[in-house]
C-alpha cells in the first residue's frame, strides 16, 4: 500500500498530466489552445475560438481531476505540498475567476473524458461540488464548452439534462 506522501506525490502529477492531457486533445478539436503559467491564476488553460466573422472568444478554463465529483473550489494546494503561501484564499470557482471547469477523467487504456462544467452553472447550483453522476450529459459536451459563457444557453440546456430543477 502506497504512503500518504506517495499518494499526495502521486495526485499533483495527475493534476498537471491531466492539465496537459486537457490541452491536447482540445488543441486536436480547437488548434488555439495553450496553458497558462501563472501560478496564482484561478484558471489554468485558455481557449480561443474563431468567431465565423473571425472574431475571438476566450474562454478560460479551470482543471480538475476527481474520481467521483467536481469540487467548485480553487486556491488550496493539493499533493504533498498542502502548505500554501501565496495569501491567495480558498474561493468557489464563478464567472468572475474563469468561465468552465473542465473535469479529467482516466478510462481504461490510458484513454480520456472531458466534462464541461460552466461557472454559470456552478452559480446557479450555490454548492461546493457535484457528483459525476449528475453532470453525465456534460461529458465530451463541446456544444456546452463552446457556449459556457452564455447564461440563456447554459440555464436552458441544464434544466433540459436534469441537472438543474426545471422552472
Amino acid at each position: 500500500m502506497a504512503s500518504k506522501a506517495e499518494k499526495g506525490k502521486q495526485a499533483s502529477v495527475d493534476g498537471f498530466a491531466h492539465e496537459h492531457i486537457a490541452v491536447g486533445i482540445l488543441m486536436k478539436r480547437y488548434q488555439n489552445v495553450s496553458l497558462v503559467d501563472l501560478p496564482l491564476s484561478p484558471y489554468d488553460i485558455i481557449i480561443v475560438l474563431k468567431g465565423t466573422d473571425d472574431s475571438e472568444d476566450i474562454i478560460r478554463a479551470q482543471v480538475k481531476t476527481a474520481p467521483k465529483s467536481v469540487r467548485f473550489t480553487g486556491g488550496t494546494r493539493g499533493g504533498v505540498d498542502r502548505e500554501y503561501k501565496s495569501g491567495v484564499k480558498e474561493y468557489r470557482q464563478s464567472p468572475t475567476t474563469s468561465d468552465v471547469i473542465i473535469r479529467v477523467h482516466s478510462i481504461v487504456d490510458n484513454t480520456f473524458e472531458l466534462y464541461f462544467v460552466p461557472t454559470i452553472l456552478v452559480e446557479h447550483l450555490d454548492q461546493g461540488s457535484i457528483s459525476i453522476n449528475k453532470i453525465q450529459s456534460l461529458k465530451e459536451n463541446y456544444f456546452i464548452l463552446e457556449n459556457c459563457k452564455n447564461e440563456e444557453i447554459i440555464i436552458e440546456k441544464c434544466r433540459e439534462y436534469e441537472i438543474l430543477p426545471k422552472s
